[in-house]
């Protein structure tokens, strides 16, 4: 069964960079056709760099897991190369690997932000905030990004650095625990479902 499993996964990922290399191509042609006077347009570049500052990492993760949420299991169902049993439990892997990936993935950058946030603060003239809460502020830097936007950008960029240090960590001690619990669980409910008649 294992051996079958890894012949599995080796088929879905050729699969899935396969899909994964044309979508390229076709977000390319699609980005190709829009007019360059558009992309130049104050109006556009306004929008490009609403969602650059807008969007937090968190944000993207969560919009990257729903992505892959559409679309990635269905093309390990309709994968006829494989039998029914092993389609099976392929989706319930693909979907556990998602769902705890983007749950973690979310939820660790959030936390990091907050926490680098917390720990990022200036002090008001006449002020003395204690040195923790200025652990991540940047003192040299500081006259240079007084600027809202701009220190909101450096704690959420600081932030996710972070996150991605702590999911070194997390990916072994979360998520892969994890999704072989969820991919355990999609498998039984999908038995108990068939053997009550379901498809």
């Amino acid at each position: 069964m294992t051996s079958v499993l890894s012949i599995n996964s080796i088929k879905n990922w050729t699969v899935y960079k396969t899909v994964s290399d044309h979508a390229q191509k076709i977000e390319q042609k699609l980005f190709d056709t829009i007019p360059d006077s558009m992309l130049t347009k104050k109006k556009t570049l306004d929008n490009i760099d609403w969602i650059g500052k807008k969007i937090t990492s968190p944000e993207n993760r969560l919009i990257l897991g729903v992505t892959a949420l559409a679309s990635q299991p269905f093309i390990d169902l309709n994968n006829k190369k494989v039998d029914k049993e092993t389609r099976k439990v392929s989706v319930a892997r693909t979907v556990a690997k998602i769902l705890a990936g983007t749950l973690t993935g979310v939820l660790i950058r959030r936390g990091c932000i907050k926490w680098v946030d917390a720990m990022s603060k200036v002090a008001k003239e006449g002020e003395k905030l204690p040195k923790y809460k200025q652990f991540f502020t940047p003192t040299r830097l500081i006259n240079e990004i007084k600027d809202a936007d701009k220190f909101e950008q450096y704690k959420n960029v600081l932030g996710t650095v972070v996150a991605l240090g702590v999911m070194l960590f997390t990916n072994f001690l979360i998520d892969a625990p994890l999704t072989k619990y969820l991919t355990n669980l999609f498998v039984d409910k999908a038995n108990q479902h068939q053997k009550e008649g379901g498809k």
